[in-house]
């Protein structure tokens, strides 16, 4: 499985961004899609999850109300669209897909992961 990020870019403080992460692979079947996110000097952090087969999602509480990730099952693809930026969104946003974890925000309950898009909030 390979997973491909795109979206990310530089945006004022109140503005938007949508980011796509594409995933590709014979057997590609998920229990979910996840965005990460890792700051200069911090830890890798959860951001948002999505159950592949329902939709259901979950959201670390900092971007509850500004960010919705959604997906396309036919097109493989998910995707976070981020509102109401602040200047410490700005990171690297990872995406990733798990077979078995969906509420889990540890790094080492998913499996796959992208290469990362990074998004700036200038203030």
């Amino acid at each position: 499985v390979q997973l491909q990020a795109s979206g990310g870019g530089l945006v004022q403080a109140g503005g938007s961004l949508r980011l796509s992460c594409a995933a590709s692979g014979r057997t590609f079947s998920p229990y979910a899609m996840g965005w990460f996110r890792q700051a200069p000097g911090k830890e890798r952090e959860f951001v948002a999850s999505i159950r592949w087969s329902d939709g259901t999602t979950y959201y670390t509480n900092s971007v509850k109300g500004r960010f919705t990730t959604s997906r396309d099952n036919a097109k493989n693809t998910e995707y976070l669209q981020m509102n109401s930026l602040r200047p410490e969104d700005t990171a690297v946003y990872y995406c990733a897909a798990s077979r078995g974890s969906f509420y889990s925000t540890r790094t080492t309950q998913w499996d796959y992961w992208g290469q990362g898009t990074q998004v700036t909030v200038s203030s």
